[in-house]
């Protein structure tokens, strides 16, 4: 008996590990749990404009059929302002858990970092990766009143008459102002900037002929609609949706060019499998002969989460460049 030790020696070390084996269950147990049992109630998507942009309508287009293929709804919450930042903000701040996502874009993710001193986020430190999912062209287009039917025309008017024709624009350091700014520096005229709380309101402006032009990523549908007039595309290729329309720089204005883009991401720290399933089934939606038809003149040009976390930090050093070029102040 002496050679034999007790069993209850034996036993407690087995029983250590299997303590130590359960802890590690526990911790690891809710991220499991919430993958596998993923999605069981609503998705939110924030989107931070207004009603009426594109900003507003094809994050809705993406929600109606991913709400069927996921088998829960997805809602879209327009949360608008400072120039995006508290839609945003509030996504960054939204627990990790699939259940809150963004619909982001070459604003929120780029422009705003180049522009603002102090902003509430951070675009590569507070959120993972989904996917882009359309890109667009800005078109400029002006009000059927204004007596210009070709951008050299336009030129000449603001040249003609200094501060009298005005943009729109969704708001300070929106990509519509953006382009207008570059407008004015690479063409050489005087317009006045008006900025609205989100390119919805800017627009309606705009057709009501409360101003006299914009770029805008809606515009070439606005233009085939008769309710404005679209003079040219801010890219620097001719954009499928309206190949009738030159580029900025065919029509004259050099080195102009300008192109965004809308995607998906969510709050920093969300699951991977969930990242996984919330890519793939975009993509799915992205791929629908019905979503593309939708698009209401943008182009779906879908990614991966690794390509859109790749794309980001590139586009804010772009950003910063045009910025320059624009003679934007930081804010």
């Amino acid at each position: 008996m002496a050679g034999n030790p007790p069993k209850s020696w034996i036993t407690w070390p087995k029983a250590l590990v299997l303590l130590a084996a359960l802890g590690t269950i526990a911790l690891m147990g809710p991220g499991l749990a919430t993958a596998q049992t993923y999605p069981d109630r609503p998705i939110r998507i924030i989107s931070p404009y207004t009603a009426g942009g594109l900003g507003d309508t094809l994050p809705r287009i993406v929600a109606a059929e991913l709400s069927e293929r996921l088998g829960t709804r997805v809602i879209v919450e327009n949360m608008p302002g400072a120039s995006q930042a508290i839609g945003v903000q509030a996504a960054a701040r939204a627990k990790p858990d699939g259940y809150t996502l963004l619909f982001a874009s070459s604003t929120s993710m780029g422009i705003n970092v180049s522009v603002t001193r102090t902003l509430p986020y951070d675009p590569v430190r507070d959120f993972a990766p989904i996917g882009i999912a359309f890109s667009t062209p800005l078109y400029l287009v002006v009000n059927p009143n204004v007596k210009a039917g070709t951008v050299q025309q336009l030129i000449e008017l603001a040249k003609r008459e200094p501060g009298k024709l005005n943009f729109a624009s969704g708001g300070d350091a929106t990509s519509n102002h953006l382009a207008g700014e570059m407008f004015k520096a690479l063409a050489g005229v005087d317009i006045v900037h008006v900025p609205y709380k989100g390119t919805g309101p800017a627009l309606m402006d705009l057709i009501a002929g409360h101003v006299d032009l914009m770029f805008a990523g809606e515009g070439a549908e606005h233009a085939r609609q008769g309710s404005l007039r679209a003079l040219a595309v801010s890219d620097s290729v001719r954009s499928k949706s309206a190949p009738e329309l030159p580029t900025m720089q065919e029509a004259g204005v050099k080195d102009y060019e300008m192109a965004i883009w809308f995607g998906f991401v969510a709050p920093i720290g969300t699951p991977k499998p969930i990242i996984d399933l919330l890519s793939s089934e975009i993509l799915k939606v992205l791929d629908s002969p019905a979503t593309r038809q939708r698009a209401n003149g943008a182009e779906v040009t879908p990614s991966t989460p690794e390509e859109m976390q790749t794309r980001i930090p590139k586009d804010i050093e772009m950003w910063r460049k045009l910025i320059s070029v624009a003679k934007i102040k930081l804010q």
